[in-house]
């Protein structure tokens, strides 16, 4: 790799704040937001009405609250900080709120230390959220996945600076949540431009370099350059993300504290962003290396410069989120075979160290700010961090604290593996009583939302000796902790509508479920995501299904991972005593890391391959499932099919449920585009003459309305249409897409699903095996 120039600008001439602010947690009676700061602060956060509510004018001051910065490098300080709203004053739905954030003993406020930075969408330039809606029919949540700097397509996620900016000063009709469900960041599928940057500007702002440990001996990340640790990620760190010959999917992996904390704040500022990158023949003198980094660097291009507007949208609407694999890498805690082979390792054991210590000082503290509290175990993180870091990453009293509170489990001396523990009949990752949780609830005035951890919680088989088999994505610990015991405690006379976040599907496209199950047989468990869908493991499915059914009659799931958009309804019913229940799977994404196949399932092309409805027998002593036969086309004609096979032993089935795919709506344009359609640059006759065909392909509505999914990268907006009447009880998922005829416009479509549960069906005809 050849020496190049500094691109990096200097650290005097960037403004204060270096990423944020991202508005957090925010309730009636507090409102937490966080920031990245290049120099130590107490930072001071105060709340204020606005003008009949609209949002344009300062009113009063309504809340303050303060917190100090804590240093992890030299110039890179992290805070949240929660303001308490006055009891006289608590928040209200209907209502938009400002807020203005004060450094350095109030000296310097928000607007000056954005450095002419827009982050809002009215004259006072500071900005706003509201509360979501009270009532139902005006509840706005939007929630998306997947978001990779150099995925394909244009980054949708700026989109919803459009939404916010459309309606800011109406409380009711701007959006008022954020779920981000997944793959915030990507710790494996790095792009090599991604890597050099991270790396210099971790130099720069934490000042010190950790040592990596291998199997012998220690490696500084400078010594590891993009696009040549693929081979070091697989044999001193035991990940899989290269394997089933895909060298390029790790070839840039993260591994440092630095390099996790920096692709953070990469992806939602664009501060640290040089002004321009070098080319790829100023990297590499290899021109195979050379093209791929311009290549990635392409990609990279728009993520950048929609920047701008992904950072005010964060600004302006309360945001959660949760972990899935990508945050710390592919396959993270899949099964049990990857939980021995990475966390064994000392270079693997590190970096999932670094990349949850991450994500708990980007992600986890504004979700759960209860949780870093003075005397808590999130404190004792922080502290433990701080410690860590002022040590160049050397001191290892603070490394077991970090671990013990990280929950990462501790190694058996005798063998060198995780130590498990027995729930039940299955095994669990160890950890201290002290670990941070990662699930959490957030409660509105009309709805309920549960965000669940279906990563660090899942139950291995006991009887899988070589440890590839599916878990149960939730263990009996965590389905009662994360499920059972909040559904219970919940107020139902209050919550019209339950919300689940699933980082991992129900069930996927049938095609996708064919291809796992083909390659687990196979022994591929590193592949295509093998057993990341709650169908993989049968006992947990039914017990999840009929936990929700059991709890509530409606249940809305939004899930994420798949890199596409669908909406399926679960309709169940029980036999003894007579109810039923709905569920209702809607799925975002990705938000940037669109793939060709799923461009190919966005068109009509999918509509010749259907997905079928279908119809489910459930047992609930024994948690068995069983799927009867679909109706072929020659029944129509009078044939009976066979009754399904039972055992003779077998009690009539309990429940039976019924899965549907919707299809969505014709789309329509959210806004006027601008006329910019393919590129820029100067064509050939014959270039153009392709292109123009080629767009007029991409026009043709037959070609782009597919009935299922929206394969684009995508966002969307759930709404409800809400009466007293069950008939008249509808989610609706608006889903943005960028069409492919214009990358800079927008266009949505539309899932409208009922939630009314229908009458039950006639139990089918069973005969004996």
């Amino acid at each position: 790799m050849r020496q190049t120039l500094d691109f990096l600008p200097n650290i005097n001439d960037l403004p204060l704040i270096l990423a944020g602010p991202i508005l957090r947690r925010t309730e009636a009676d507090t409102v937490t937001v966080w920031l990245a700061l290049k120099h130590a602060s107490r930072v001071t956060l105060k709340i204020y009405t606005t003008a009949v509510g609209k949002g344009q004018s300062l009113e009063r001051q309504i809340g303050e609250g303060g917190s100090q910065t804590i240093q992890l490098g030299k110039y890179l300080h992290l805070v949240i900080v929660t303001a308490q709203i006055k009891k006289q004053d608590r928040l209200e739905p209907g209502q938009v709120y400002a807020y203005d954030l004060y450094f350095e003993n109030q000296e310097i406020n928000l607007v000056t230390a954005l450095a002419q930075a827009n982050i809002s969408y009215f004259e006072h330039q500071l900005p706003t959220f509201s509360l979501p809606a009270a009532d139902l029919n005006q509840l706005k949540i939007i929630h998306g996945s997947c978001r990779k700097p150099h995925g394909g397509g244009r980054d949708i996620l700026s989109c919803l600076d459009i939404l916010i900016e459309t309606s800011a000063h109406l409380a009711d009709e701007r959006p008022q949540q954020l779920f981000l469900t997944g793959d915030q960041i990507y710790g494996d599928d790095v792009a090599d431009p991604f890597l050099w940057l991270s790396q210099r500007v971790s130099d720069l702002l934490l000042g010190w370099e950790e040592e990596l440990p291998l199997l012998e001996g220690v490696i500084k990340p400078s010594e590891l350059p993009p696009g040549k640790r693929s081979e070091i990620a697989r044999i001193e760190g035991g990940f899989t993300a290269m394997l089933q010959k895909q060298p390029e999917k790790a070839k840039s992996h993260l591994f440092s504290f630095g390099e996790y904390a920096t692709a953070y704040l990469l992806a939602w500022s664009p501060v640290l962003m040089p002004s321009q990158f070098p080319a790829g023949q100023e990297i590499f003198t290899d021109s195979k290396l050379a093209k791929n980094w311009d290549r990635e660097m392409l990609a990279l291009d728009s993520f950048i410069a929609d920047l701008p507007k992904v950072r005010r949208a964060l600004a302006n609407i309360p945001t959660y989120t949760i972990c899935d694999d990508h945050d710390i890498s592919d396959d993270w805690y899949l099964n049990r075979l990857w939980c021995d082979r990475v966390l064994s390792k000392p270079l693997g054991r590190r970096v999932i160290q670094n990349g949850l210590l991450a994500y708990a000082l980007f992600q986890a503290w504004g979700n759960t700010p209860e949780q870093f509290q003075p005397g808590t175990s999130g404190e004792k993180l922080l502290k433990a961090a701080v410690q860590w870091s002022s040590s160049a990453g050397t001191d290892p009293l603070s490394a077991v604290a970090i671990i013990r509170y990280l929950g990462i489990p501790p190694i058996e001396l005798e063998t060198g593996l995780p130590k498990l523990q027995p729930d039940e009949d299955v095994f669990i990752l160890q950890r201290d009583r002290e670990a941070l949780t990662w699930h959490y609830n957030i409660k509105g005035s009309k709805h309920e939302v549960f965000v669940l951890d279906t990563r660090t919680w899942r139950g291995y088989p006991q009887a899988d000796k070589q440890g590839k088999q599916p878990p149960m994505l939730l263990c009996p610990m965590a389905f009662e902790q994360q499920l059972l015991t909040p559904l219970a405690r919940s107020d139902r006379e209050q919550i019209e509508a339950t919300l689940i976040v699933l980082p991992t599907n129900l069930v996927t496209l049938g095609l996708i479920d064919k291809v796992q199950r083909f390659e687990l047989k196979r022994n591929r468990v590193f592949s295509n995501d093998v057993g990341d869908s709650w169908n993989f493991h049968q006992t947990a499915f039914a017990k999840l299904l009929l936990s929700l059914a059991h709890s509530r009659d409606r249940i809305i799931i939004l899930s994420g991972d798949i890199h596409y958009s669908c909406a399926i309804r679960l309709t169940h019913w029980f036999y003894n005593p007579t109810s039923n229940a709905v569920l209702v799977q809607l799925t975002s994404s990705a938000i940037k890391n669109s793939e060709l196949s799923t461009r190919l399932v966005h068109t009509r092309i999918k509509n010749l391959f259907p997905e079928p409805t279908e119809h489910w027998l459930g047992w609930q002593k024994s948690l068995r499932l069983l799927k009867l036969p679909q109706t072929l086309w020659w029944q129509s004609f009078g044939f009976k099919p066979k009754a399904p096979k039972i055992s003779s032993a077998s009690s009539p089935p309990d429940w039976q449920y019924r899965l549907e795919w919707f299809y969505r709506k014709p789309f329509k344009p959210l806004f006027k585009p601008s006329s910019q359609l393919l590129t820029n640059h100067k064509s050939s006759f014959w270039q153009k003459i392709f292109k123009s065909l080629l767009l007029w392909l991409w026009r043709n509505p037959w070609l782009q309305e597919g009935a299922e999914v929206v394969g684009r990268n995508n966002l969307s907006l759930v709404r409800f249409q809400w009466s007293s009447v069950d008939e008249h009880k509808t989610v609706i998922q608006e889903t943005y897409w960028h069409p492919p005829w214009n990358s800079q416009g927008v266009v949505k479509s539309n899932y409208v699903i009922s939630l009314n549960p229908q009458s039950p069906p006639p139990l089918p005809r069973l005969r004996d095996s």
